[in-house]
């Protein structure tokens, strides 16, 4: 498959990312397969554990591990400084999947040894995983920092204590909530790293997740 070109690859990668459906039936849409193999696999491995602790599976949000993450900056691993794609393929699953920032440290640390300083948009593809992995436990679906504004929306009944919220919101003016969901930070942070900075300040000054409080 080689010689057919990165192209190529990039798109039976993208074939596998996002499934091929019944290529050659009637139905030609992805089905299952629609989220991909392996992402099936984890959704249906995430209700089993679900059930086997005797939970009832989110089928709303059945993955549990989405965080949406945009920094208004490129995020990437440019192919002037890692030319091959296979490579660069496999360092963003790795990244996406990737559950502690330790996971997340030891790639940026493999990236390094293999390919030297970062340029700004691969410091910024592994600020966008710290930070997703940093999010999650606190229940956070969606970060987007912008340089005027940064909203940060978190799913229905997010484990974070209330108080912490209220406490937040009184010390920091320029932070206010929007809705039961959203904090919204009203802060000039050109900066992407600035924004990153901001954001983990806010989750942190949260308090631990109570979820993580109830488990220890």
């Amino acid at each position: 498959m080689e010689e057919l070109g990165s192209g190529f690859y990039l798109a039976m990668h993208d074939l596998e990312i996002r499934g091929a459906g019944e290529v050659l039936g009637e139905n030609q849409s992805g089905n299952m397969l629609e989220v991909g193999f392996q992402l099936y696999n984890e959704m249906l491995s995430e209700a089993v554990r679900c059930l086997k602790n005797g939970q009832e599976p989110d089928l709303l949000q059945p993955l549990n591990v989405t965080t949406e993450i945009n920094l208004h900056a490129p995020a990437l691993l440019p192919d002037d400084y890692c030319g091959d794609v296979h490579l660069r393929l496999s360092f963003y699953k790795k990244l996406a999947t990737a559950k502690t920032t330790d996971q997340v440290d030891a790639l940026l640390e493999e990236i390094v040894d293999r390919f030297g300083k970062l340029p700004a948009q691969t410091q910024t593809l592994i600020d966008v995983h710290r930070l997703r992995v940093i999010a999650k436990p606190y229940g956070v679906v969606k970060v987007d920092a912008a340089p005027g504004v940064i909203t940060i929306t978190f799913k229905k009944d997010a484990p974070i204590d209330p108080m912490g919220v209220i406490a937040l919101i009184q010390k920091n003016r320029h932070i206010k909530l929007v809705g039961n969901e959203k904090l919204r930070i009203e802060r000039e942070l050109p900066e992407v790293k600035a924004r990153v900075q901001m954001v983990r300040d806010v989750l942190r000054s949260l308090g631990t997740p109570v979820a993580a409080k109830s488990g220890a």
